[in-house]
């Protein structure tokens, strides 16, 4: 599995969300809504995730494993950082 194409839309707002992100996979499949939020440790991502009935948020697509994680993580937030410098749109 490879990660062809990467789409970030920064967001302006102060607040810890810094960006929703949309991945491409093998050009073939997309995920949406992916977001870059700032912690305390540093940026991390969020998955796409909805609001069961139970009132818990529950991931709608994500990896299976750490590892797979740790790479979908490392390539956007390295995409997060070139749009930084980038005099895009902003949301």
């Amino acid at each position: 599995m490879q990660i062809t194409d990467v789409r970030v839309r920064k967001i302006t707002k102060e607040g810890k969300m810094k960006a929703i992100v949309s991945i491409t996979l093998d050009d073939e499949f997309v995920i949406h809504d992916i977001k870059v939020i700032e912690g305390e440790k540093g940026l991390f991502i969020a998955m796409p995730s909805k609001k069961a009935t139970d009132g818990e948020y529950r991931d709608i697509a994500h990896p299976i494993n750490s590892g797979t994680r740790e790479t979908v993580q490392k390539i956007i937030l390295a995409e997060y950082e070139k749009a930084l410098d980038e005099p895009d749109e902003m949301i």
